[in-house]
This record gives structure tokens, C-alpha cells and sequence, in this order.
């Protein structure tokens, strides 16, 4: 197939997002007031979904949600942005994903959550042949470890034979305290052409401060090509072992780094739909990243 012909598809967690700030300190008993408000589809794949089709992607959303009020939301906006949500199932008996985020005066979001339907995710949700039919090119996996249901033996089964199958394969790995157990990691790195995670989270998996030395551990571990996110500073691109810094885009007054991470990633993946190679697909990543920490909550609506 011809790049030209190629779509994406996001796998991962979708949430209702309810995104608050300013909150500086979460009294026990008091009240507290905030400044404002969003109330926007939230999750990683459904972020990463919503930029991409914002590009102009034909992009397919795989995840669960609840058969509820918010997941009628989440779907009729999902229709509004140009995702494709028929890949998307709802589950009896288990709410839609929530979260709550109170960010604060360093535009850092402080998340509440409760996961709902996205426990039911596994490996069984990936359908190689339905996403061929569809002309899937590229398959990102988001939110991995914050969705139990891939931390189990597995997943890496399905991601060979989507390589296998030439999609290109990527996975952001989110910050979550089943990053203290990074071995369930391992076995899928030689699946994926490239992993991404950000500064804080490259430490937690190698036990290493420096994003190169990082990344390094990760390519002994398998891993192809390797992203590191630095926030302002761009993010630092390893491939097979070779490290460059690719600058990030100043923000003259940004708001909130809720959803920036995704929004990197879906520069990344339409990056390489368009057939740039991975230096300037990160640099469209790190545009996209910076733009999405002018608004509030980790999407904005069009």
C-alpha cells in the first residue's frame, strides 16, 4: 500500500475528563474554589485519536467503555472530531472511565480516576486481520500500563504479527505505580519500532536519570528506536543506539501539560504516515505537544 492509503489506529484507555484549575492543595474537610473548567473525551488513545483525525488522519479508536450516559458522550464527540469508533466496544456492568484532574500553579494535573471499562482491554481486543481490511499502517498502543489487562503474558503476540504484517508499531508507556514492575515490559520491545515515554518514567523503567543512559538500557532490552520527552526542551530520539536532541517549541503562556505527551505522539504517527523520517516526524511531535499545553484539559474541540 502506498503511505498515501495508510491510516492509524489508537489502542488504549478513553475517560471522561473533568479538568479543573487552579488547585494548589486539597483541603481535607474545607471546600475550594477554582478558576475554571473542561469537559472533554480524555484517556490516552482517545487524545492521541482526537489530534490525529484534528491532522486530518483517518484514525480508529480501539478501546471499552461502559454502556452509559458518558460513553454516548464520548462517542458522539468522538463522531464530531472524524474518529472512527467501531472498533470500540461497551461493556454491561462497568462504568465509563472518569478522571478528574486538578492542575496546579506549575500546570502539573493531579489526576482522581477510576478506571472503569478499560480493565476489560487485553490482548484479544487487537484483530490483525480486521485492522489490515481497514488499511492500517501504523498501530500506537497508549496508556499501556495503566490498562491491567495487557500487564498479563500476551500482548506481545499480537504485536509481533502486527509487525509481521508490516504496521508499524509504537507504545507509550504513561506513568502509573505498575512502573515498579517494568519487567512485564520487556518481552514487547522487540515488537515495537518505537517506544516512547517521557523523563520522569524512562528513570522509573532503568533506574537511570540521564535520557541517553536510559535509552541505552532500553535498546539492550530490545527496543528499536527509543523517545524520550523532555517537556520544553524537545524530546531525546535514540535510534539503534544513535541519541539526538530534537529542540522543543517555546509557549509564549501556557495554560496545562495535561495531554501533551499525546499530543506529541500524534504528530509523531502522522509524521511518519506522511513519510518524514523519525527526526522531523518527533519534531512535529514536539510542535504538537507545545500547542496543546495552550488550553485547557488535553483536547481542544473543533
Amino acid at each position: 500500500m502506498a503511505a498515501e492509503t495508510l491510516s492509524c489506529a489508537v489502542f488504549g484507555n478513553v475517560t471522561l475528563d473533568i479538568i479543573c484549575r487552579t488547585v494548589d492543595d486539597v483541603p481535607r474537610h474545607d471546600s475550594i474554589a477554582f478558576q475554571e473548567a473542561a469537559v472533554t473525551p480524555g484517556g490516552c488513545a482517545s487524545n492521541t485519536a482526537i489530534q490525529l483525525a484534528q491532522l486530518g488522519e483517518t484514525v480508529y479508536l480501539i478501546a471499552w467503555t461502559g454502556n452509559d450516559r458518558a460513553a454516548d458522550l464520548l462517542e458522539s464527540t468522538w463522531k464530531e472530531q472524524g474518529v472512527s469508533a467501531e472498533f470500540v466496544r461497551r461493556a454491561e456492568g462497568l462504568g465509563t472511565g472518569v478522571s478528574v484532574g486538578l492542575v496546579d500553579s506549575d500546570l502539573q494535573p493531579r489526576f482522581i480516576h477510576t478506571p472503569g471499562a478499560n480493565s476489560l482491554l487485553n490482548a484479544d481486543s487487537l484483530n490483525v486481520e480486521s485492522l489490515l481490511e481497514k488499511g492500517v499502517g501504523f498501530l500506537h498502543v497508549a496508556g499501556y500500563f495503566v490498562l491491567p489487562g495487557l500487564l498479563e503474558d500476551g500482548f506481545a503476540g499480537p504485536l509481533s504479527r502486527l509487525r509481521e504484517s508490516g504496521i508499524h508499531t509504537s507504545l507509550d508507556v504513561v506513568t502509573s505505580p505498575a512502573m515498579d514492575h517494568p519487567e512485564v515490559l520487556w518481552p514487547l520491545l522487540p515488537h515495537l519500532d518505537a517506544l516512547l515515554c517521557n523523563r520522569r518514567e524512562a528513570e522509573i523503567i532503568t533506574g537511570v536519570g540521564d535520557p541517553g543512559e536510559a535509552a541505552g538500557i532500553l535498546h539492550e532490552r530490545g527496543a528499536r528506536n527509543v523517545i524520550v520527552k523532555l517537556g520544553p526542551e524537545g524530546c531525546w530520539l535514540s535510534e539503534d543506539g544513535r541519541g539526538k536532541l530534537i529542540p522543543g517549541i517555546q509557549v509564549a503562556d501556557p495554560c496545562d501539560t495535561t495531554g501533551a505527551g499525546d499530543a506529541f505522539a500524534a504528530g509523531l504517527l502522522a509524521g511518519l504516515r506522511q513519510g518524514l523520517d523519525l527526526v522531523a516526524a518527533c519534531g512535529l511531535g514536539n510542535q504538537l505537544g507545545a500547542a496543546a499545553t495552550a488550553y485547557l484539559g488535553a483536547v481542544q474541540l473543533v
